[in-house]
């Protein structure tokens, strides 16, 4: 049972750093449920915002709803309260609104709702899937704007406007101008969320569109470092900002630029890096190489 009703939620996640932990594998790509939990309970440790589990980086798109709903429990089990869980919901329609009601039945404090599969369509079908979800759970509901997913400012407010666990948007798109429209018109109704791939390079002008945060992939193996990030993103120190985004955050860019896919398999490779296996990626996504995994480490260097 949800802890937070979904203002509550919302309030929470924009107050800190969130983190979207990977889910470990074995060699044989089967799901390694104790080294996940033991993960868990080391960045629960942390001070963040929120857990986004079997989410973006935790490779949504390669689990079944069974491996889902295992994944969500271990990490609501193991972290014990500490901070707010956010289950996935996505693919179809009618997909999306059962795993919503599984992620209420599991105990989630709120749902990051992913773009449905494949297909393109009008505002008026999107605001449809996305008004479904609402309507499942009572759990407030975060949508995720990007690719075949994309809302204007117009559906988005229709939809909080009919939805009130509608509390958050996430954007993983990069258009100033949307994000202008959007939170000029919506204000504080929303929670904001920055969603870009390495959202650390987008952190800083997104401040300044009223997004209080973004989801780190980099948290994974680098959590003291992320939030020291964040902390001087908030703080509006531009010199200790761009400082990492040179040193680091550019040239870990470099890398996972490479090859498609890269934004969820360079993370895994971070946690080998720093001594935390996380096993393989699954297919269609690729590894990095050798070469490219010893040319991480030496960038993460004393940053560990």
């Amino acid at each position: 049972m949800a802890r937070m009703n979904p203002a509550e939620m919302a309030k929470q996640l924009g107050s800190g750093l969130l983190s979207f932990p990977v889910t470990h594998f074995r060699d044989d790509f089967s799901f390694d449920e104790a080294a996940y939990r033991d993960n868990l309970s080391r960045l629960a440790d942390y001070k963040v915002s929120g857990l986004f589990a079997a989410g973006g980086t935790g490779e949504f798109f390669s689990l079944t709803p069974a491996e889902i709903d295992r994944v969500l429990r271990a990490c609501i089990e193991e972290t014990r309260g500490r901070t707010p869980v956010i289950a996935p919901a996505g693919q179809g329609t009618a997909l999306a609104v059962e795993m919503a009601q599984a992620a209420e039945a599991a105990g989630a404090d709120g749902i990051l709702l992913l773009p449905p599969y494949l297909v393109g369509s009008e505002q008026a079908g999107l605001a449809a899937h996305i008004e479904a979800v609402c309507k499942a759970t009572k759990l407030g509901i975060i949508v995720y704007n990007r690719a075949n997913a994309q809302l204007n400012e117009t559906t988005l407010a229709g939809l909080c406007e009919r939805n009130p666990n509608l509390v958050g948007f996430k954007d993983g798109v990069g258009d100033v101008e949307l994000m202008t429209r959007v939170y000029a018109g919506l204000g504080d109704r929303l929670t904001y969320v920055g969603g870009l791939p390495t959202a650390e390079t987008f952190a800083l002008p997104y401040l300044e569109m009223g997004v209080t945060t973004y989801s780190s992939a980099i948290f994974n193996f680098l959590p003291e470092w992320a939030l020291s990030f964040y902390d001087s993103v908030r703080r509006r120190d531009r010199d200790a900002v761009y400082a990492e985004l040179k040193a680091f955050v550019l040239p870990y860019i470099a890398i996972r630029n490479r090859k498609r896919g890269y934004a969820v398999s360079i993370v895994k490779a971070g946690m080998t890096a720093v001594g935390r296996h996380a096993g393989p990626v699954r297919s269609p996504l690729t590894d990095l190489d050798a070469g490219e995994l010893a040319e991480l480490k030496a960038l993460i260097g004393d940053r560990r």
